[in-house]
């Protein structure tokens, strides 16, 4: 009696890997900034960016004697009557000594518009160099709304833009860009888990592959034994 050859399994040749050049390359600041945003330029520049743009800020320095931090500030008043301003411009840019930038804080009183209710040239100068020298192409989007002088609100990658209507003050607008201080890791964990990012999956077992990898193993093997166990 002949024996049946015994059969052996092949072994398949290597297969080559390749590894994206984006895991071992330099990173680039301006990605950086897109995951976690932080002023790329000081403070100083912001007020000389304005400066060159026709908005009269102040220098760089600190608003008192006793003062640890530094500011520059623009403020015209070209209209008022006995109790307040009826047309004015207000902005502050504050922050340290090294020139990092803290906040950045204004007012618009009574505004000028055009023949269709848009903002004045002028006044758009502030909020397009702000936007500029931030540096965040998704903040483009406030000025359309800031132009119609309708309120706009965006926090995102810890940063904060917004510009809203004074509910308590006809005419009066306030608007405020910060970035939000923080630990790096906190800062990234909350952006990297924003809602805007991830949606919560409708069906359950899809929800459940969600889960670490520990957690679903666990799950699985609980699962084993129940249909064992009904056997």
């Amino acid at each position: 009696m002949i024996a049946a050859p015994v059969t052996t399994s092949a072994r398949l040749p290597a297969q080559p890997v390749e590894i994206p050049v984006r895991l071992i390359e330099a990173p680039e600041p301006e990605v950086a900034a897109q995951f976690l945003r932080m002023w790329r330029v000081s403070g100083p520049s912001v007020c000389k960016a304005l400066r060159d743009a026709g908005i009269e800020t102040s220098e760089w320095r600190a608003p008192s004697m006793r003062s640890t931090s530094h500011e520059c500030y623009f403020q015209r008043i070209y209209k008022k009557n006995e109790v307040r301003p009826l047309n004015s411009v207000f902005l502050r840019v504050k922050g340290n000594a090294g020139g990092d930038i803290l906040e950045i804080r204004g007012r618009l009183v009574g505004p000028p518009t055009d023949a269709e209710g848009r903002l004045d040239v002028g006044h758009m100068k502030i909020f397009e160099t702000l936007v500029r020298q931030a540096g965040w192409s998704d903040f483009q989007d406030a000025l359309a709304p800031i132009r119609s002088l309708r309120d706009f609100e965006n926090e995102r990658f810890g940063a904060y833009f917004s510009f809203r209507r004074d509910t308590e003050s006809q005419d009066s607008y306030d608007f405020m860009l910060v970035v939000a201080a923080g630990s790096e890791p906190q800062t990234r964990t909350k952006a990297y888990f924003s809602p805007e990012r991830w949606v919560e999956a409708p069906d359950p077992r899809v929800a459940e592959l969600s889960l670490p990898i520990s957690q679903l193993a666990s799950k699985q093997g609980a699962h084993r034994q129940e249909g064992e166990a009904s056997r």
